[in-house]
This record gives C-alpha cells, structure tokens and sequence, in this order.
C-alpha cells in the first residue's frame, strides 16, 4: 500500500462529497409534472435554495462511475450516501470494494478496510474547498456562488430537466457541473462532472429517504482493532 495512492483517494472521495451535495440541493422541488417545458431558471434556482434550507437528512443508493480519460478505463462503485445538515456526511462504499467517507463538522475520515488504514484530516479543509462545500456550511448562496442555467435543449431523451451550474470561484477542478432532475419528481436522478484532465465522473441516485431522522453516530469513526492511521495535512 502507498500513501500517495491513499492521499489520491482521499482527494476523490472530497470531490464525490461535493457531487452529493449537488444532488441533495435539488431533492424534492415541487412536482411541475404537467409541464412541456422547465419552469423559468430563476424559479429553479430559488425552489433549490429553499431545499437547502427546509431539508434535515437525506439518504439514497447511489452507483458511481468513473472515467480516466488517459487510459480509457471506467470504474463502477455502488453504495448508499447519507447526509444530515449541516456538514455531516457518509459515503459507504459496497462494491466491488468496501470504503467509507465520513465527514462530520470537525473530522474527515477515509477507512479503506482491505489495507486495515484509515487517513484522517481536518474537515474545514474540505468544507472550505470548493462553492458547493461552503454553500452547504451557510457561508455561501447559489446565486452568489454559480451562473446557473439550462443545458442546450434544456431535456434528456425522457423530457428530464437538465441544468449546469458554472462556479464563480476561479481554480475549481471543474468547469461547470450537470444535473438531471425528473419531469415529476423534480427528484435528483443524475449528476456529472469533467475535470480539467478530461476524466469523467458520473452519480446516479435512487431509492431516495429525506428526513428520516438519522442520528449523529452515524458521521462518526469508530476506529477498529489494527487499523493503521495516517493523519493528512
């Protein structure tokens, strides 16, 4: 096991955190299901701001694909995200093999069980990172934090919303971020992104629970018996 493979981890399992919380930002908009085309943006904009605000814990399966353009090589991860505001989040991993992110407001830990290793790092350094992680701490608004608007043609194939949200903040790791939201849901289904490498990744969510009351020991670590540590700067 090398430490800069686990470091690179770590690195990725922050920026899949920042794709949640895309996903839990658009949960539940009021069903427009009649609709033959998406209601204005700035409506969208403002019913996702009040989500955010309205939305305790959040819960779905979630299967994540990833693409290294280089290589042209696709990884599949399947497992079930949780979150509860504020700043309280975990992402288990189940297949095809077991890892857990959690992050609370004070803590980030990464438990790669197979290497009996855990790497641990101060959670306001990822909270601090990117728009959507300083949106979710209520440091920051949508509007304030990303041009928002809909992709060309504005439906998937299924008549789906599709928007693109474009940070504000310069040196992101992305250009700009997609989700799709069901026609009459107005559930988060999808959400992709490209880095500036050109590799791809893609969440796609369901079997989605909000505010089922998730306790707080869920975004704790326990560490196990054996298990190395690593503390991550």
């Amino acid at each position: 096991m090398k430490k800069n493979h686990d470091k690179n981890e770590l690195f990725e399992g922050g920026k899949f955190a920042i794709v949640f919380i895309i996903c839990f930002l658009g949960i539940g908009l009021s069903s427009l299901s009649g609709a033959a085309e998406p209601p204005p943006i700035e409506e969208s904009i403002n019913r996702l701001q009040q989500i955010y605000e309205n939305t305790q814990d959040f819960q779905a399966a979630f299967v994540q694909e990833t693409t290294v353009k280089s290589i042209r090589k696709t990884d599949v991860e399947e497992g079930i995200v949780y979150f509860k505001n504020p700043k309280q989040m975990l992402w288990d991993y189940r297949k095809p093999k077991a890892k857990k992110l959690i992050i609370n407001a004070q803590k980030a830990w990464l438990y790669l069980p197979q290497d009996k290793a855990v790497y641990i790092q101060e959670s306001d350094k990822i909270f601090k990172s990117e728009a959507l992680i300083k949106f979710l701490s209520g440091l920051g608004k949508l509007k304030d934090d990303f041009t928002i608007k809909y992709a060309p043609g504005a439906l998937d194939k299924s008549g789906n919303y599709l928007l693109q949200l474009y940070p504000r903040e310069k040196g992101t790791s992305y250009q700009y971020l997609q989700m799709t939201i069901e026609k009459k849901s107005f559930y988060i289904v999808r959400v992709s992104f490209d880095d500036v490498m050109g590799n791809s990744t893609v969440l796609s969510f369901s079997n989605i629970k909000m505010n089922t009351g998730l306790s707080a020991k869920l975004f704790q670590f326990q560490q196990p018996a054996g298990v190395s540590i690593f503390k991550m700067p």
